[in-house]
């Protein structure tokens, strides 16, 4: 089996998938540190392929990491499946290596942050995916990066 070479080093983009809304996060190009950085309304796969295209070339992305939703038991579902299927899509529009990193509670972590920053529902909405995203980069960071 042949073992495609890692990606070179630079801006990882966090996935946080999600029906109705993606969030994206992004690494420095050392991989050290991680920034929320926005979130997208899905729409149709041709606009949300252009507009992921227009993020990974202004980031000048190299890899993605996409939040896969692990249940309690270690085990995966149908989000994992969709979440899976959103990692294959993003590889075909972009071209880029994609991992996938535990994303389990990030969501919830995120709305915690920001209850606790005082932020009102429309402002936490308006940023809840894109901080899970962030933590989805965080934790991948700090487990070395692997896969990546």
């Amino acid at each position: 089996m042949r073992v495609p070479p890692p990606p070179p080093p630079g801006k990882v983009l966090a996935v946080d998938p999600g029906e109705r809304r993606i969030g994206f996060a992004i690494s420095d190009p050392d991989r050290k540190f991680s920034f929320p950085l926005t979130q997208m309304e899905r729409t149709t796969p041709e606009r949300d392929a252009v507009k992921v295209k227009e993020l990974v070339r202004e980031e000048r992305v190299v890899l993605l990491v996409v939040g896969l939703p692990i249940r309690s038991g270690g085990e995966e579902g149908s989000s994992a499946e969709r979440a899976r299927a959103l990692g294959t899509w993003l590889a075909g529009v972009t071209g880029l290596p994609v991992v996938y990193a535990d994303e389990s509670y990030t969501t919830r972590l995120a709305e915690k942050k920001l209850w606790g920053a005082g932020l009102s529902h429309a402002q936490r909405k308006a940023r809840r995916d894109a901080v899970a995203a962030h933590g989805i980069l965080e934790t991948w960071i700090e487990a070395g990066c692997p896969g990546g």
